[in-house]
């Protein structure tokens, strides 16, 4: 029982550290009184979700290669790097914001690099159409956008043996929980409240790389 509960414990936590973009995301559509329909929530879920299940698959299968304890230190490594990277993103998004002189402008393509960087700096800036609301086809670009962190961190959670049945179940759940909760809090709160979850994914993140060792 103790092992089920830390064995949840610990995907939760991954998976909230990894929603926390979703939720400041959702938030600041909510500010700016844009909607994000069901079928958008379920494709940045679903998304975001799938793409931390190949990096928890690919990490696993590479751990059964090589020995344990060179797994929990590539682990680590990943995972308190990108913990330590997040700390200072708000300082990378604010770069960003003030040189992306194509927020209007841009054409959408999903598969943008450009609009990947707009929308993960800005992610009012997916609203291309400027209609108030999240279509399908923008929910794809957020969910790239933020299913990018999930690739690194799932390969390197699934080098500490993470259980992955366990994680891609709680990113499911955490994320639809993250995007719908982000959306109507920043609705009421109409922009007052600044939210930065960058440093609070990057502690998380952190504090796992440290239970690996």
């Amino acid at each position: 029982m103790g092992l089920f509960l830390f064995t949840l414990a610990e995907a939760f936590a991954l998976t909230a550290a990894l929603s926390a973009d979703a939720f400041a995301a959702s938030f600041a559509y909510g500010s700016s009184k844009i909607k994000i329909p069901a079928a958008s929530v379920l494709i940045i879920d679903i998304v975001c979700s799938l793409a931390l299940a190949v990096s928890l698959l690919s990490g696993n299968l590479l751990r059964e290669r090589i020995p344990s304890s060179a797994a929990n230190i590539i682990s680590f490594g990943i995972l308190f790097f990108l913990g330590f990277i997040k700390l200072f993103d708000g300082i990378m998004k604010s770069v960003i914001r003030k040189h992306s002189r194509f927020k209007r402008k841009i054409k959408f393509s999903m598969f943008s690099l450009k609009f990947i960087l707009a929308v993960y700096a800005d992610p009012v800036g997916a609203d291309i159409d400027e209609s108030r609301s999240i279509s399908p086809q923008e929910a794809f670009s957020v969910a790239f956008a933020l299913s990018l962190d999930g690739l690194a961190v799932g390969f390197g959670a699934a080098m500490g043996s993470i259980n992955a049945a366990a994680a891609i179940a709680c990113s499911l759940l955490v994320g639809a929980v993250a995007i719908i909760s982000g959306g109507l809090l920043g609705n009421k709160l109409s922009g007052k409240l600044p939210f930065n979850s960058d440093w609070l994914s990057g502690a998380t993140l952190m504090v796992l790389a440290c239970l690996k060792l």
